[in-house]
């Protein structure tokens, strides 16, 4: 029994269900990389290994009087730190340490790889509230990248990438509403998906509609494709309490796996750098992106440049994105402070200052905010309408930037000492938060490592629900460009980390 985390999700659980190895030899096996492991990351924020090896006990009796156990049979999994995820859990939401309380709900994440026989470990680290996309917080700190200790390991769903990318699980939940799947997934060298708005149902309660200013959806980071859309068939359901869930015949997603390039001909396929909005892309993602052109170049695979027309600054679309994302933190503050709870006035020392100034903000905005919000959402919705009218994929970076330093008072910075324009720390520097406008699919997948060793990722954004198309690209880049994603596996550990 050795190398477990050099498997992948699938692979391990064929193992499992085939008797090779017993669901509590794997646990074990996890368990003992994450005492050594993880204190040097901080991606695990909650652990509860008494209760991963009673599960792993139970699967071993079931898996033994002949029950199927499901494809990820004993796999480890972590849950993210943010919303509830697992009854009885505590969920900090994000860091905030006056907010811990027990989850009294399961996540539909949990609730699916639950089913399908995997364990839960423990609950990452996420930055508060989830409204930035890098990962640090005042109660927990920050959680670095296994490629790197000194960098991020981006957000919100830092805790989980940096888990699975330095293999102490094999899938982990991530969450997303401007990015917080596929920034860490850029830097943490992983695939993170971001699912059609309606696909993966969100039941929120008592108000339905939370998660679509903007659009938010749930789903795992994954070390390859084939994990990703296996976890995809389970997750894809039709649930009427999400007011934007549809029906759709069942798809196998994982069917694509075998992809070649004359079906990936028959797809239109766009490239844009920067959307015509972002006022720097570093010029090693560029040189990434384009030996990715050339190798579809040479299969006779056509890309176009496109042009965008988006009339709006990064500002403005930035700004519209905090005031989209504050909405329902606001309403949740307020209701506390209802029931003599005041967070804003009585635990500020606990919140980033960039939360608070978007709280006072968005708690005196009206109906003609709102308004001009959503006139804003539409022009991005119909700028990408009018670019799906003649191509079926868009190719763009997953953040303008390699992986930033790791800094708990993050501020406004600027990237290079050329650019005048002040980036927002929460989501300038991801150019994903424009899909959670829209809701279309969209996903971050591994291209290459940079000189200095961190991670590059690159953007696939399809149709509305067309979600294969973004699989279809993603199995063939596997193939043409597979990555290494055990890098960080063996890095050293040592007392001062």
């Amino acid at each position: 029994m050795k190398d477990l985390e050099k498997y992948s999700a699938i692979e391990l659980g064929k193992e499992v269900n085939k008797k090779n190895i017993s669901p509590l030899e794997v646990i074990k096996y996890f368990i003992s990389r994450i005492e050594k492991r993880n204190k040097s990351i901080n991606a695990f924020v909650y652990l509860n290994f008494d209760e991963a090896i009673k599960e792993a006990k139970i699967l071993e009796k079931r898996l033994m009087s002949g029950e199927n156990i499901g494809e990820f049979a004993g796999v480890p999994i972590a849950l993210k730190d943010f919303l509830p995820s697992k009854i009885g859990w505590p969920t900090s939401h994000g860091g905030v340490k006056s907010l811990i309380k027990i989850d009294k709900e399961n996540s539909i994440f949990y609730e699916t790889m639950k089913n399908l026989g995997a364990i839960s470990i423990g609950k990452t680290n996420a930055p508060s509230f989830g409204f930035r996309a890098t990962c640090e917080n005042k109660l927990f700190g920050s959680t670095k990248n296994p490629f790197n200790l000194d960098y991020n390991s981006g957000g919100s769903s830092g805790g989980s990438a940096s888990a699975l990318c330095d293999g102490l699980v094999l899938l982990a939940e991530g969450t997303d509403g401007g990015g917080s799947i596929r920034v860490p997934a850029s830097w943490c060298n992983l695939f993170g998906f971001k699912a059609s708005s309606g696909l993966i149902p969100n039941i929120c309660y008592p108000d339905a509609w939370a998660a679509s200013h903007p659009f938010c959806t749930s789903m795992a980071l994954t070390k390859n494709i084939l994990d990703s859309a296996k976890v995809l068939n389970y997750m894809s359901r039709f649930n009427s309490k999400d007011p934007y869930s549809y029906k759709r015949e069942f798809f196998d997603y994982s069917k694509l796996e075998n992809i070649d390039e004359k079906d990936i001909k028959n797809l239109k396929i766009g490239f844009t750098y920067d959307f015509n909005i972002f006022p720097y892309v570093d010029d090693e993602i560029k040189t990434s992106m384009n030996k990715i052109f050339k190798k579809l170049f040479s299969l006779g695979i056509k890309i176009d440049e496109i042009d965008f027309k988006i009339n709006r600054s990064l500002k403005e679309l930035t700004d519209a994105w905090c005031f989209g994302i504050s909405i329902d933190s606001t309403i949740e503050i307020n209701l506390l402070k209802e029931e003599g709870f005041d967070l804003i006035k009585d635990h500020s020392e606990e919140l980033p200052e960039d939360f608070i100034y978007w709280y006072e903000k968005v708690k005196d905005f009206n109906l003609i905010d709102y308004y001009e919000l959503n006139k804003i959402r539409t022009e991005i919705l119909y700028s990408f309408e009018n670019v799906f009218d003649k191509y079926d994929v868009i190719f763009s970076p997953t953040t303008i930037c390699l992986p930033l330093l790791n800094d708990v008072k993050r501020k406004f910075f600027k990237l290079n000492e050329v650019l005048n324009e002040e980036i927002n720390p929460l989501i300038g520097f991801g150019e994903t938060f424009l899909a959670n406008f829209s809701g279309h699919p969209a996903a971050s997948i591994p291209i290459e490592i940079s000189k200095n060793n961190l991670p590059i990722g690159m953007q696939i954004i399809s149709k509305k629900f067309c979600d294969e198309d973004i699989f279809k690209i993603a199995f063939f880049l596997e193939k043409i460009n597979p990555w290494n994603y055990d890098i960080p596996f063996n890095r050293e550990i040592s007392e001062k980390n």
